[in-house]
């Protein structure tokens, strides 16, 4: 199916078994149809359950046509119809995966929603919700595919394959100020992916976040339409690659890793440094002695607030 075989001829991914959520359209698709492309088995997980169309007969699901698709090209995948934000669903998909070949190798977390306002104007339903499907939907496969691994790097005595590719955004690092509720998922989003690849790296387990820009169903309102002629510069296709390459054996030794990616660009982002650092003469601070450190630190605003605006900036030159 793959055209980037390893030395020994086989696909990179061949034998392994990746779960994709979110992967019945758009940047789900995308990398559900990659890591397949690779020689995964793919589960293909997107809420929802089959409906009828007008004759009455069954009409197939945005994961079942990724599925036919996969198969059409000679690859394996099965469906996944579950909430990835509820805890037993979700552990129902990682079972699934493990049922169908012997074991989980691969979890990209994708599935997320946008109910966008801003925070004077959001209802407690709108910040609820983002949270729930973003946040506690990535902690939640997290947490079974984490204790799988576990599991058998204790039964075997040696570390396993596993690799997990979670989904945040630059909006966490600009300060997106029609998203409180996404930009907070997604700083979420990279504390758990950092504490995760601590937890499992013992294990022989990589944990990564990736931050696309891409146009899909989701962000229609934010990017708008395609330009007609040639692939979009924010197609979901630009970001696949970069999941299959994190879900593959060269990444072995990437891990804990925030990337950019969109329009045949990546960037690796640098971790937060301490910009300054004072200490009181005493053994506490005082209000007082706090205001004759900081304010002349911060006077006139050229220090800048910690939110990183230009990373909206990056392109490929």
């Amino acid at each position: 199916m793959g055209d980037q075989p390893m030395p020994n001829g086989e696909l990179p991914l061949a034998g392994r078994t990746a779960v994709v959520t979110g992967a019945g359209r758009g940047l789900g698709r995308a990398e559900a149809l990659e890591l397949a492309r690779l020689g995964a088995h793919v589960v293909v997980n997107d809420f929802g359950q089959p409906g009828r169309d007008g004759s009455g007969a069954s009409s197939a699901t945005p994961a079942q046509e990724v599925v036919a698709e996969i198969a059409a090209a000679g690859g394996s995948a099965v469906a996944h119809h579950g909430d990835v934000a509820d805890h037993e669903q979700a552990s129902q998909l990682v079972q699934l995966a493990v049922e169908h070949t012997g074991q989980l190798d691969i979890l990209v977390n994708n599935a997320g929603i946008l109910r966008d306002r801003m925070v004077f104007s959001m209802t407690e339903d709108e910040w609820d919700s983002v949270i729930r499907v973003h946040l506690k939907g990535h902690f939640n496969t997290i947490r079974f595919a984490a204790a799988h691994w576990r599991s058998r790097a204790k039964s075997s005595g040696a570390p396993v394959f596993g690799r997990i590719v979670n989904t945040a955004s630059e909006a966490f690092l600009a300060g997106s100020a029609g998203q409180p509720n996404y930009a907070a998922a997604k700083g979420g989003i990279v504390g758990l992916t950092t504490s995760t690849a601590e937890a499992l790296r013992r294990y022989g387990v990589t944990a990564n976040a990736i931050c696309p820009r891409a146009r899909t169903r989701m962000t229609l309102d934010v990017f708008g339409s395609a330009e007609p002629g040639g692939l979009d510069p924010l197609a979901p296709e630009h970001v696949a690659p970069l999941v299959g390459y994190l879900a593959g054996p060269a990444a072995a030794g990437v891990s804990g890793q925030v990337f950019v990616v969109h329009g045949g660009m990546v960037a690796v982002l640098q971790r937060p440094v301490v910009a300054a650092r004072f200490e009181t003469a005493k053994s506490v601070f005082s209000y007082g002695e706090l205001d004759g450190v900081l304010t002349p630190y911060f006077e006139g605003g050229e220090r800048g607030s910690f939110a990183a605006v230009e990373v909206l900036g990056l392109r490929r030159s």
